[in-house]
């Protein structure tokens, strides 16, 4: 089979491996569709992410769908020719963090795209069978690929308790800020603003249910929210947003940029403000497949650029020239 390994910095090669064979409990799935993340790009860019360092030849890719062609022993929950969305983080299922319930928390993760754990940018992947996520033909394969960042923007809301009458300021209309706003309204915010530089992404994030949106280039902040879910990253975009956040609220760390932000601690303490990080995500599949089912969320607006398996360097690389981006999406069973 075809797969796009990163090889180190700036160095990435198509080559042919053997297509993998499913274990015990196991599907081999034929990849249709891949989203492209920040994390791609950034092991793309650097050759790690904090403590995950690219040591040896790496598939990236973690927001795959397929469609399920071979089984291994033991694997009974599909049929051949299922079109699945994957959970590309399989936990060891037996350590405290699992057996409570945050399997996203698990030590022994393995998660595709992160060394030293192959990833989707592949013809075709082997995953446990309970991790393949049955989708309806109401999903296409991108918006199914997809689920993977919608499921960033469940947990964001379920940490952040958002639920009706919330009050919600989002930083950052990248992909995760526009699901999060898709995802908030969903849980019954009356209120989303949205925030960004990025004139094209705020009138996207407006079509796609932001009630007003602020470009903090131009205009301070004028909003006070509930609940902040910072999907920016940017450590001087969430310093200016937290100071916004009112009595009882709760601030959700969501984006991943540098490695510390300042924290207003006298607001915080003052208002009794609750502070959390997100960590991936833990059985939020199924909300995700039923909001993006429904069309309460729209993943198909999100995808802008499509790309084969020879041109992955590309869709890591485009939305650094090209403000236009949203979603680069990878494509391996064309061209």
């Amino acid at each position: 089979m075809k797969s796009s390994v990163l090889y180190g910095v700036h160095d990435v090669r198509t080559e042919e491996r053997p297509v993998p064979q499913p274990g015990p409990g196991e599907v081999l799935i034929q990849v249709r569709a891949v989203g492209t993340c920040g994390s791609d790009v950034h092991y793309y860019e650097h050759g790690r992410i904090g403590d995950f360092v690219v040591e040896q030849p790496l598939v990236l890719g973690h927001e795959p769908s397929g469609v399920i062609v071979a089984k291994g022993r033991d694997a009974d929950r599909h049929e051949i020719g299922q079109r699945v969305a994957l959970e590309p983080g399989v936990p060891c299922s037996t350590c405290a963090q699992c057996k409570a319930g945050r399997y996203n928390l698990c030590p022994r993760m393995r998660f595709f795209g992160t060394p030293p754990i192959d990833g989707a940018f592949a013809e075709y992947v082997v995953l446990r069978e309970d991790f393949a996520h049955p989708i309806p033909d109401a999903l296409s394969d991108e918006a199914a690929g997809l689920l993977e960042p919608l499921s960033v923007g469940v947990w964001a809301c379920t940490k952040g308790r958002v639920r009706t009458g919330s009050r919600v300021l989002i930083t950052g209309a990248g992909p995760i800020g526009l699901v999060a706003t898709q995802t908030a309204r969903a849980f019954g915010a009356t209120e989303v603003v949205v925030t960004d530089v990025n004139p094209r992404r705020l009138e996207v994030a407006k079509e796609l249910g932001a009630s007003a949106t602020v470009d903090v280039s131009q205009h301070d902040i004028d909003f006070e929210p509930d609940v902040l879910l910072e999907c920016s990253g940017v450590p001087a975009a969430a310093k200016q947003a937290m100071r916004k956040v009112g009595r009882a609220g709760r601030i959700v760390l969501v984006g991943m940029g540098g490695d510390e932000i300042p924290l207003p601690l006298a607001h915080i303490q003052n208002f009794e403000i609750e502070v959390t990080g997100t960590f991936r995500y833990a059985n939020t599949w199924p909300t995700a497949i039923e909001l993006a089912a429904d069309a309460t969320v729209d993943l198909d607006r999100l995808v802008t650029h499509r790309f084969s398996l020879d041109e992955v360097e590309r869709a890591l690389t485009i939305a650094a020239t090209d403000d236009s981006v949203i979603k680069a999406v990878v494509l391996p069973s064309h061209g």
